[in-house]
């Protein structure tokens, strides 16, 4: 969240609109008659909020696959509580290696030793395998790349490079700022032998790669030069009760009144169903400077 646009005169969201733990968890059991299989917990910063491993533990006991995904600057000390919840995984949020340049991308005085720090928290507490996400930005981070594959190398660490995306309107994205995940794999090539992977789902996002000597996997997320909007099977609940049925959308449907009011799980389900059948979401793929001026949601309110 840039600080110029979200400085201490910024009028966040008051805790009072949150929705408890026991309205996520109402949510997600309505969405399990939909075909649910996978809940992600994500943000802004999920660590921050007080009491996760309560939720996780309510959501763990649906029989989901139950994700998280943070920056890691308080994985270290929650991570153990996180996976007795029944936390299955979690992708971490690393930009770069250099101190600098992390500090550049994300606007914040997180130590790079913080977050390698909470990524061996949780391969110690079995929170594997551990995912970590970089977005490469040209000209920022791209000297990078290569420096992750290495590290992380012969570790139950898979990283993914995602290419700079136009989420929200407070990041100043410009086209020329992309590079595109064939030009990324074309150079790591010169490095690694990769070999491409077939995919595990065909709803995944990420194209696999894997190292020919069996040392490694990465992966790269091409949403701006390969767009995937229509095997696209994500709806983001936002932390007050909206859904979203797209990463690029101007605004969400509110849920609120009838999660709060209604007695019977079904009422939930025959909404949320309504909603998502009748969506047209095709930012990534119509992108173009008519669609890019509309207003979009920023993806600190609806996660990644």
């Amino acid at each position: 969240m840039p600080r110029e646009k979200f400085g201490s005169e910024h009028a966040f969201m008051p805790r009072r609109a949150f929705l408890s733990f026991d309205e996520i968890e109402k949510v997600v059991k309505s969405c399990k008659n939909l075909g649910l299989e996978k809940v992600r917990i994500t943000g802004g910063e999920p660590l921050l909020r007080p009491n996760l491993p309560d939720l996780i533990k309510k959501l763990s006991k649906l029989n989901l696959d139950i994700a998280l995904t943070t920056n890691a600057s308080l994985l270290r000390n929650q991570a153990k509580a996180l996976s007795e919840a029944g936390l299955n995984r979690v992708t971490i949020s690393l930009d770069a290696l250099d101190q600098k340049i992390h500090s550049k991308m994300t606007d914040s005085n997180i130590s790079v030793e913080t977050v390698l720090d909470g990524i061996d928290a949780a391969i110690e507490f079995g929170l594997t395998p551990v995912k970590v996400n970089c977005v490469v930005q040209k000209g920022v981070n791209e000297s990078e790349v290569r420096k992750l594959v290495e590290h992380f190398r012969n570790t139950d660490v898979i990283v993914r490079f995602i290419e700079y995306m136009d989420v929200g309107r407070t990041n100043g994205w410009m086209l020329g700022q992309v590079i595109p995940s064939s030009d990324l794999i074309n150079y790591l090539q010169k490095y690694f032998d990769l070999i491409p992977a077939d995919s595990e789902s065909s709803s995944d996002v990420a194209k696999r790669w894997i190292h020919s000597d069996g040392s490694g996997e990465i992966g790269v997320i091409s949403s701006v030069s390969s767009p995937f909007c229509g095997n696209c099977v994500r709806a983001r609940l936002s932390a007050n009760g909206h859904l979203h049925t797209c990463l690029f959308a101007s605004g969400g449907h509110d849920l609120r009144a009838i999660i709060h009011n209604s007695e019977h799980i079904q009422d939930l389900t025959d909404a949320i169903s309504a909603i998502w059948t009748r969506r047209d979401d095709r930012y990534s793929e119509l992108r173009s400077t008519d669609n890019a001026a509309l207003p979009r949601i920023e993806m600190s309110y609806i996660g990644g």
